[in-house]
């Protein structure tokens, strides 16, 4: 906000008025019947999806290359397992104790085959700490948005990357780091978790439980051991990983370029607000279908889960449509809605470009 209102003091402290005025507790009263998870909707939106994804990954592999048949699958496969990943957020928010199963059928067919298990993403919290967000202590936060511009494109860049980090990460580190005690927890600081920021470094409480994250990695390990072992055997051909692995390019990719649309990325390190946070934060309530591919599991509205982390996804759209019909017209809510993905990208670069 301080940025904004540099030029006008009168601009400033008006602004801080309305700020000080917006009331989270009155905010919640608006949605406060929408924060029940209702496990049907997860599981049939989980397993519809899972079944799209692994029939169109199977449809990919067995078609001609580069086919009308082969192209069409790839795209459907990329976006129905981008969205079956995406599932992992919503585990690592579900309260102690809540669709139990649900945790560990998603890692069991989906976690493990797709070498995402959640527990990849428990540092997500750190995210959502007021004393972390957009510091060095928050992995998903990276200034882009303050320039220089050589971060954007270096970001985009390492994306054709991310697989081969998830293979040497599971098939190389995960052996090696049980022989040895200091290498084992240098991975789990280091090499544990789904960041953007390469200095992260995961705090491990002594009292954590480590059990579900070895036997998720021992399974992961085995499965890519079995399958180099079957393509080096000339069992699987050669052809087939190329497949996969460009499969997983697109699938991770659609991700990291859907995170550059998730904040305003324009801080610098210094702690902010928990209403700072949501005004970095956007939403993006564009189309339920077309917006919804980019933005699946209700990420179209990441300023919205910022200001209530614990509202589930699939009542994201309604708590929307609510504030913005109660809150009043000066609220900083409305701030954080823009009117595509384009045009936030194009913020981006232009707030890189100019700091």
């Amino acid at each position: 906000m301080t940025e904004r209102c540099v030029e006008s003091s009168a601009a400033c402290a008006a602004a801080a008025a309305r700020d000080a005025a917006f009331s989270i507790s009155a905010a919640r009263q608006i949605v406060k019947d929408l924060f029940a998870h209702r496990a049907a909707i997860y599981w049939a939106d989980f397993l519809l999806s899972l079944a799209v994804a692994y029939g169109a990954v199977a449809l990919y592999l067995s078609s001609r290359p580069f086919s009308p048949r082969c192209l069409a699958a790839f795209v459907i496969a990329a976006f129905a397992l981008y969205r079956c990943g995406v599932f992992m957020h919503e585990i690592v928010h579900l309260p102690p104790g809540r669709l139990r199963v649900f945790r560990s059928a998603w890692n069991v067919l989906f976690g493990i085959p797709a070498l995402t298990p959640s527990f990849m993403y428990q540092s997500h919290m750190d995210h959502h700490n007021p004393r972390y967000f957009g510091t060095a202590r928050d992995g998903e936060y990276l200034p882009l948005g303050a320039g220089p511009v050589r971060r954007l494109v270096l970001y985009v860049l390492q994306i054709p990357l991310l697989p081969a980090f998830a293979v040497f990460r599971f098939l190389v580190l995960t052996p090696l780091s049980f022989l040895d005690p200091r290498l084992r927890r240098a991975v789990l600081e280091r090499a544990s978790s789904y960041v953007i920021n390469p200095k992260y470094r995961r705090a491990l409480p002594s009292d954590e439980r480590h059990g579900t994250w070895v036997a998720l990695e021992i399974a992961i390990f085995l499965e890519l051991a079995a399958f180099f072992g079957l393509v080096l055997a000339g069992r699987i051909p050669w052809a087939v990983l190329v497949e996969l692995y460009l499969l997983a390019i697109a699938s991770s990719g659609l991700n990291a370029l859907r995170t550059l649309a998730a904040h305003g990325y324009r801080n610098t390190g210094a702690p902010v607000s928990l209403l700072g946070q949501i005004e970095d934060s956007i939403n993006i309530p564009g189309h339920p279908l077309t917006t919804g591919l980019l933005f699946p599991v209700g990420l179209r509205y990441h300023a919205l889960h910022h200001l209530f982390p614990a509202l589930p996804y699939h009542a994201l759209g309604a708590a929307h449509h609510r504030l913005m019909q109660h809150l009043p017209a000066d609220s900083p809510y409305r701030r954080t809605v823009r009117p595509g993905y384009l045009h936030t990208l194009r913020d981006l670069w232009r707030s890189a470009r100019a700091r």
